[in-house]
């Protein structure tokens, strides 16, 4: 079930437009889980998930369920000040946990430890590409989603998720719009999500060299469509995405020129079967 979409922290009516230099990066925070925490539920997880719009590999998803209370009280009242009783790592978390988009690839990284020292329970699924092209990228995600919450090891009473919800889930549900950059349950989740997922594209990448997975991730970069055409299609491309299911129907030649990849030997563990072709 959905919870009433404000409680706390409700959006607030524009008076107009915003002068240029009050636009700043949006900083996660703790209210909405405040909030929740207000209308008495302690375990509130935040889900996100990485790779939806890749032509390859997995959508990963990730839930995160934070010390909402513990984390409260670390806040210092005034930024950058800290105090005998906090904990460096809760700051961290506090001030530096942004959405994975906005993180380089070295402060994700390090993002993620802390995120795993300081949570409750961290949980990740996995949809493969088989589920994908199977249901569509949208049920994956939330099959990767329900997959996440059932490896938690503590039992989520609400959730914070980016944007939409999560059908037969029996627990109440906040959907956020920007919710990876608003709210700090969600943005810990993107930064799981995808730091696990980026690993995953680096492990493929040593499967099959060829298509640079390691470089854009299974993204729909140029260097990524021209190993496309040179090398055809891996068993790791999602075929019911467009440009990959035309070079599939013989119909990628409709895409525009794009200079070819470095050439790299195709790993010998792939053979693209005519058989298996789909429109």
């Amino acid at each position: 079930m959905s919870l009433p979409f404000r409680a706390c922290g409700e959006e607030r009516r524009s008076t107009g437009p915003r002068p240029r230099r009050q636009r700043k990066e949006m900083e996660p925070t703790l209210e909405e889980e405040l909030a929740l925490l207000a209308q008495g539920y302690r375990f509130i997880a935040g889900l996100d998930e990485a790779g939806r719009g890749c032509l390859a590999g997995p959508v990963v998803a990730a839930a995160v369920i934070l010390p909402v209370e513990r984390l409260a009280r670390q806040r210092p009242a005034v930024p950058e000040a800290t105090g005998p009783d906090q904990d460096p790592s809760a700051l961290l978390l506090l001030t530096k946990v942004r959405d994975s988009k906005q993180m380089t690839p070295v402060q994700r990284e390090r993002m993620y430890g802390v995120i795993q020292q300081q949570a409750l329970a961290v949980g990740v699924g996995i949809a493969p590409v088989e589920l994908i092209d199977e249901r569509n990228i949208l049920e994956a995600t939330r099959w990767a989603m329900r997959e996440a919450l059932a490896q938690l090891q503590v039992r989520p009473e609400a959730l914070l998720l980016d944007a939409l919800t999560l059908p037969g889930v029996a627990l109440p549900q906040r959907p956020l719009i920007k919710g990876d950059a608003r709210c700090l349950s969600i943005a810990a989740a993107s930064v799981i999500a995808k730091v696990t997922r980026d690993h995953l594209m680096e492990r493929l990448h040593e499967e099959f060299p060829v298509y640079g997975f390691d470089r854009h991730k299974g993204y729909g970069t140029e260097a990524h469509l021209a190993a496309l055409r040179r090398y055809g299609v891996s068993p790791h491309h999602r075929r019911s995405f467009a440009p990959v299911r035309e070079l599939v129907a013989g119909l990628f030649s409709a895409l525009p020129e794009v200079a070819e990849a470095p050439a790299v030997a195709p790993s010998p563990a792939f053979v693209e079967h005519k058989e298996d072709t789909q429109s």
